[in-house]
């Protein structure tokens, strides 16, 4: 390789390694905590459905597929999928509105889709296989607040900051930077966390979608207001938000349990 050529590539992989992340919600270590959450609400009949789709393929495993995938240009059309823009200063009937009215491809009308295709008696199992991995990835993405938040700043991903000194941004903070200070494997985490009360499982397992972006997007609000661009984050943002964090994902691994069980009932 000549040098012309090795600096080309250099450059690239520099770019590269600086893009924006734009919609990978959670990280792979919080999506599979969401998914070893939900697997372990399974009922018997779903675990088994399920098992049928995904082989020795785990509901935590297969949640990162969706990212994975992005490495392959031919699936460039679910990029919209993995979140929802939702405009700002919005009530509850506004963004139920917004979200009956925006005609975009996004995670709020793209969980249904992946349902209606594993209640289809007539889907392939690759199309079965595609949409319960969907499914998972999808779920995980609407309980992670960044997902349903503004347009104009790609969910965060515009708003610089600083975590623990390191160059960082809202977004990514989110997806991982909280996550990842943990120190914990996605196994420990879940086992952390997986203790709802008896009226909040009752209540996330009955949550509609839209209720579940809505809380979402309320979550999305209290990060904006309590984060800007250039903030220093480290160890106060963790103590502030970790246990809103931590709800989130419970949340997530609860709810996606609860359309899993539903789809096989």
């Amino acid at each position: 390789m000549n040098l012309s050529i090795l600096k080309k590539v250099c450059i690239a992989v520099a770019l590269v390694a600086y893009l924006p992340v734009n919609a990978l919600a959670w990280g792979q270590t919080g999506h599979r905590i969401v998914g070893q959450v939900a697997d372990y609400y399974l009922t018997a009949k779903a675990r088994k459905a399920i098992k049928a789709i995904l082989g020795g393929e785990t509901v935590a495993m297969a949640s990162n597929w969706p990212d994975f995938i992005k490495s392959d240009t031919a699936y460039n059309y679910l990029g919209s999928w993995h979140y929802v823009n939702i405009p700002g200063g919005l009530d509850q009937n506004g963004v139920f509105h917004f979200l009956d009215t925006d005609t975009e491809a996004n995670v709020y009308n793209k969980i249904p889709e992946q349902i209606a295709i594993l209640k289809n008696k007539q889907s392939t199992a690759d199309q079965k296989r595609m949409a319960i991995r969907l499914l998972i990835h999808f779920v995980g993405d609407l309980n992670q607040p960044m997902h349903t938040a503004r347009k104009d700043d790609l969910g965060g991903n515009k708003i610089n900051v600083t975590w623990f000194g390191q160059k960082s941004n809202l977004h990514r903070v989110w997806d991982e930077g909280l996550i990842e200070y943990q120190q914990l494997s996605y196994t420990e985490y879940a086992a952390a966390i997986n203790h709802p009360s008896k009226e909040q499982f009752n209540q996330w397992s009955h949550d509609s979608l839209k209720q579940s972006v809505y809380e979402s997007y309320l979550t999305c609000n209290k990060i904006y207001d309590k984060t800007k661009a250039d903030d220093k984050l480290s160890y106060r943002y963790n103590f502030d938000f970790v246990a809103t964090l931590n709800e989130a994902l419970l949340k997530g691994g609860i709810r996606l349990a609860a359309m899993l069980n539903q789809i096989y009932a």
